[in-house]
């Protein structure tokens, strides 16, 4: 078959498409089109060249003959040029990414094994009377001490090994229940959006403590089984402190550690397009597990402040709220902590401004 090439639109390639492949108009059929005598062999041909080369191009053919192939050339060679990260929203929501993909290191840690034990990664034995190597304490692996640096970041964890929800890693927790996002923000959200979205002071109105303490024991032993229903807590601030409790005791913040600074140098640009940007490639650098868990409780917070005439609370108060909830310095120095703490508010409050731009 006859090997075609194919260059982008507005080059050279134009004058080469009407020669080889058929005329670039639509109002023109390909060949013959010219006023020359074409076999209808020669026909069948140039239009199996354009659908072997539309096929291999991964487009759809055109109803129509004559703009069979050039319309979707037109497309594919015109892909969507993008001046900022923030430009790249829709590419971004409608193709795969990272935070499809949820890798997890090994949590090892050093093990003594009763009776004879081979490595599953070298498949060679484990000498010694103790700490004769280490153990994942999500999935069980054991593993050579030295060979723990080579495994890959593929760890599955177990339910069985899972002994709590809160204090749990936010990216084991979720791989372990096979879920994009904890099953605690889930149900909490959904019962908040059930009853509680018009209640005055959502989320900065503190819950019985005691009330909180018994959900939380709920969620760690009975997991998504736990009763949250109006019946059994009829104030909607206990959950709403639930959430908040689960978001604060994540033993790496949502947003985490390794990215704290970078959200923080970010809320200090000037410039608002220049720190929507900024934030957005913090955004990207997240976990896809914390990425996910942030996204969908932006899209809650901001369904929250469309009921601000009745919940007095906007994204401003939101943002003091869980500002210090979903991120703080990895150092937890005091005198850091208050300095950033107005950083920390408009990080959260451009987030729930910007929810369908950033995510």
């Amino acid at each position: 078959m006859e090997c075609v090439q194919v260059e982008p639109v507005g080059t050279t390639a134009a004058p080469l498409l009407d020669d080889r492949l058929g005329p670039a108009s639509g109002s023109e059929s390909g060949p013959g089109s010219r006023g020359l005598a074409v076999p209808p062999r020669a026909k069948r041909c140039w239009r199996k060249r354009q659908e072997l080369l539309t096929l291999a191009l991964g487009v759809r053919l055109s109803s129509t003959q004559g703009s069979l192939l050039w319309k979707p050339l037109k497309l594919l060679a015109c892909p969507q040029v993008v001046s900022s990260p923030l430009d790249r929203q829709s590419v971004l929501k409608d193709c795969p990414d990272k935070h499809c993909s949820y890798d997890k290191v090994h949590n090892f840690k050093v093990h003594t094994f009763r009776g004879p034990h081979w490595c599953e990664y070298c498949a060679n034995f484990m000498w010694g009377l103790i700490a004769q190597g280490v153990r994942c304490s999500d999935c069980g692996l054991n593993v050579h001490k030295q060979c723990s640096k080579l495994v890959p970041s593929d760890c599955q964890p177990d339910l069985r090994r899972i002994k709590k929800v809160f204090s749990c890693d936010l990216t084991t927790l979720v791989k372990a229940h096979n879920a994009p996002r904890p099953m605690v923000l889930d149900m909490c959200i959904r019962e908040i959006e059930h009853r509680g979205l018009k209640s005055e002071g959502l989320y900065r109105v503190s819950g019985f403590t005691d009330h909180i303490e018994d959900v939380k024991l709920a969620f760690d032993r009975d997991g998504d089984k736990a009763d949250i229903s109006a019946a059994t807590y009829a104030d909607i601030n206990i959950i709403a402190g639930v959430l908040k409790l689960y978001l604060r005791d994540l033993p790496i913040p949502v947003i985490t550690y390794d990215l704290y600074n970078t959200f923080i140098q970010a809320a200090k640009i000037p410039d608002p397009d220049a720190r929507l940007e900024a934030i957005h490639e913090g955004l990207l650098q997240l976990p896809p597990a914390h990425y996910e868990t942030l996204r969908y409780l932006m899209m809650h917070l901001k369904r929250v402040t469309l009921h601000e005439k009745d919940n007095f609370m906007n994204a401003e108060n939101l943002g003091i709220v869980f500002g210090p909830t979903l991120m703080h310095p990895p150092d937890q120095e005091t005198l850091a902590s208050l300095n950033d703490m107005r950083y920390q508010k408009v990080i959260i409050q451009l987030l729930i401004e910007h929810e369908d731009v950033l995510f």
